[in-house]
């Protein structure tokens, strides 16, 4: 046992020791055991009366016992935890202070470095619930939070006016389940969203004022990521961002069939021929798609075989002409 870490001094932590096995001592006989003056043994004793480690028996010579271990040192461990934890919170808003105070005092700083996964989640939440006018996006994995997992608040911002473009990497659209029960949705409530084939980083930019690019998510939580203010690093990831729009495939026809024209497929049909135009995989179809393997190569078969196509090339050609791409 270390008493040191609860404030208590070594000697105080003998008798301590000594008195869990020594019920109904004397101060003497403590003394006698941890190698003190009485008096000093006695002092001790009385400290450990004080802050609830002992009880004193009436009668003379007054006798001593431990508190249970248990409860008494316990309660004194609960204490200063609890004094830990204010500690914590007071140094996290002082950093918070120190990293804001900085940046006003050097308006013209870039970017600012986050290197905590909840402050990195909170930067991104900020930027999405904070914007006025536009959200733009780049989407690819590893992700922070679980992808869609801030999907109701993302319609609701969808709902109020607020544009969001996103481009989605290949493999975030073949994530299970992301296309139908993420990225659909958000299309439906008026989010534009395009797919590359690959992205170059992950990126959320807020209207024109401030820009996230998350760049080391390690799968054992160290996280690291970038926050840009008005600078002309902000302006060329901007530039960045337009530039892929224009190259990214609009996946805006695979949240529905197209209303008032004859002969047009349904949903899942648009999203396949997506999908075929972004590059993935069979295997990448089927998982996004929620569909076994041999369901997927008769539905591409089926299509190709409509579209009178004999490669996926073709395929992608053919609907592009149809106006489903």
């Amino acid at each position: 046992m270390d008493f040191n870490v609860l404030g208590f001094t070594a000697d105080a932590e003998r008798v301590y020791t000594a008195l869990v096995g020594m019920p109904r001592c004397t101060a003497a006989e403590v003394a006698d055991a941890c190698g003190l003056a009485a008096p000093a043994a006695g002092k001790l004793l009385s400290g450990l009366v004080r802050d609830g480690l002992a009880v004193r028996s009436a009668g003379r010579p007054p006798r001593f016992s431990a508190a249970a271990p248990d409860v008494a040192v316990g309660a004194l461990i609960q204490e200063r935890e609890q004094q830990l934890g204010e500690a914590r919170a007071l140094v996290q808003r002082l950093v918070e202070t120190h990293r804001e105070a900085g940046r006003i005092s050097h308006p013209d700083m870039a970017a600012e470095l986050l290197t905590d996964r909840e402050d990195i989640s909170k930067a991104v939440h900020r930027l999405t619930t904070g914007a006025r006018r536009e959200v733009c996006a780049f989407d690819r994995p590893p992700y922070v939070d679980r992808p869609g997992s801030n999907l109701d608040g993302q319609l609701e911002r969808q709902r109020t006016g607020v544009t969001h473009r996103v481009i989605y990497d290949r493999e975030a659209v073949a994530w299970p389940g992301r296309l139908q029960d993420d990225i659909m949705p958000s299309m439906r409530a008026g989010e534009q969203a395009r797919m590359r084939p690959e992205l170059p980083l992950k990126l959320v930019i807020s209207d024109s004022r401030a820009a996230i690019i998350p760049f080391s998510l390690a799968p054992g939580g160290q996280s690291a990521a970038y926050l840009i203010h008005p600078s002309p690093m902000l302006v060329a990831l901007q530039s960045l961002f337009e530039a892929q729009w224009e190259r990214a495939i609009p996946l805006g026809e695979a949240a529905g069939p197209i209303p008032g024209e004859q002969g047009q497929p349904d949903a899942e049909t648009l999203a396949l021929v997506s999908l075929l135009a972004s590059g993935l995989t069979d295997a990448a179809i089927a998982r996004t798609q929620g569909w076994s393997a041999r369901t997927t190569q008769r539905r591409i078969h089926r299509l190709m075989t409509e579209l009178g196509a004999s490669t996926r090339f073709q395929t992608g050609l053919a609907a592009a002409r149809r106006g489903w791409l």
